[in-house]
């Protein structure tokens, strides 16, 4: 009865994803290794900050409601190998005792509903630059359910995500107070938006 009841929640939370407009290979992809429902248990201390659902009610605390299960992995591991750094995620992550740990909670959070912003923003500056062609946000950052997602542990989902975590991790990576990229695109990318290019951007991705 217990497997039954654990298997019907699993199902559950997969139909409440493909409702949102994903295919099963796409949420498959999303979510990852892990077992979503132990992770369920073992996320309790992240609730605490992220929500429940990964919808954190906090602006600092990002929300992690669809993010993909790879990027949650990848930022954990960053955390605990200080290529990251936050006074709160830094210790929160050492705490993480398993792969299969990080894995499980990393499959909670990201087959949760993706997060959507309260209300939409019409900032028509920012969305020119989100949209832009070569220099915009979209080329990258597809909201999840729109097209086929790009499975890069390094792109994550920011349509929705809260405006002031925006702003503090694109002045982050303008400053090079977080370099925790590869390829140097998020360096790059804001080398050359003012804090006003900052806070549009933010403030129409916040919205969607």
């Amino acid at each position: 009865m217990h497997c039954n009841f654990i298997a019907s929640l699993a199902i559950m939370l997969i139909c409440t994803l493909a409702a949102a407009g994903e295919s099963p290979e796409e949420i498959r992809l999303r979510v990852g290794a892990g077992d979503l429902v132990a992770g369920k248990e073992k996320s309790a201390k992240c609730q605490a900050c992220h929500g429940e659902d990964g919808n954190s009610r906090t602006d600092n605390y990002p929300k992690l409601a669809g993010q993909y299960a790879a990027y949650i992995r990848q930022q954990i591991h960053d955390f605990k190998s200080g290529a990251r750094v936050d006074p709160v995620m830094s210790a929160m992550a050492a705490s993480v005792e398993s792969e299969q740990d990080l894995l499980d909670i990393a499959a909670y959070f990201a087959s949760q509903k993706p997060m959507k912003g309260e209300s939409s923003v019409d900032n028509k500056v920012g969305k020119a630059r989100y949209l832009g062609f070569v220099t915009g946000c979209r080329s990258c950052h597809v909201p999840a359910g729109e097209e086929p997602a790009k499975f890069n542990p390094e792109i994550p989902v920011i349509a929705g995500q809260h405006k002031e975590y925006l702003i503090k991790q694109l002045k982050d990576y303008k400053r090079g107070t977080r370099r925790n990229e590869s390829n140097g695109a998020m360096s790059l990318m804001t080398r050359y938006m003012t804090d006003r290019n900052i806070e549009d951007v933010a403030s129409y991705v916040s919205g969607l």
